[in-house]
């Protein structure tokens, strides 16, 4: 956040008022995915591309959770929808870990996934959130509101650990 004092409060998107078109669970997912790109955002400023790749103290890379919660974005909507993963979908989850992308790459691949997502949600976001789906080859089941709410609660796990990983890249470059 900026304390400058020309700069407003930063407001949390679940109190900007948006998306009041969507029912109340697709509103609070919409919500959550802008929480997490706002975050994102924010703690990624100002990272080195080298800094994004880096694991510090064996964590996981800060580019890998940003790919993965835009990717696993994409398979839990496909579940969602009740479909499966296309062997597309499959290639991409297992390249999550792999890549030399720039900040500015990964922010974009993220952008997009989300804007997706908000179709994709505000579609789902009518239907019935008891209805039954099935993820993975073993079709585990869950529902479809399950899925939508596992949007929510997986990027915003994914976020912390963005937000953890680039804090400790500036501590460390500051003890340098």
């Amino acid at each position: 956040m900026n304390s400058s004092p020309v700069s407003a409060p930063y407001t949390e998107p679940w109190l900007r008022g948006t998306h009041t078109d969507v029912p109340a669970v697709g509103r609070a997912v919409l919500h959550a995915l802008e929480l997490a790109l706002d975050d994102i955002r924010k703690w990624t400023d100002g990272l080195t591309d080298t800094e994004v790749h880096a694991q510090p103290l064996g964590l996981s890379a800060v580019s890998f959770h940003i790919k993965h919660i835009a990717r696993s974005t994409d398979r839990i909507l496909t579940y969602a929808e009740g479909g499966q993963l296309t062997p597309d979908q499959l290639a991409a989850m297992k390249a999550e870990q792999a890549g030399a992308e720039t900040l500015a790459e990964l922010l974009a691949e993220l952008e997009s996934a989300f804007s997706s997502a908000e179709t994709r949600v505000r579609t789902l976001a009518g239907g019935n959130y008891d209805e039954l789906r099935g993820v993975g080859r073993k079709q585990l089941p869950t529902s479809m509101g399950g899925a939508l709410i596992h949007v929510a609660d997986h990027t915003q796990r994914h976020t912390g650990q963005v937000v953890t990983t680039a804090k400790l890249l500036r501590a460390l470059r500051a003890e340098a």
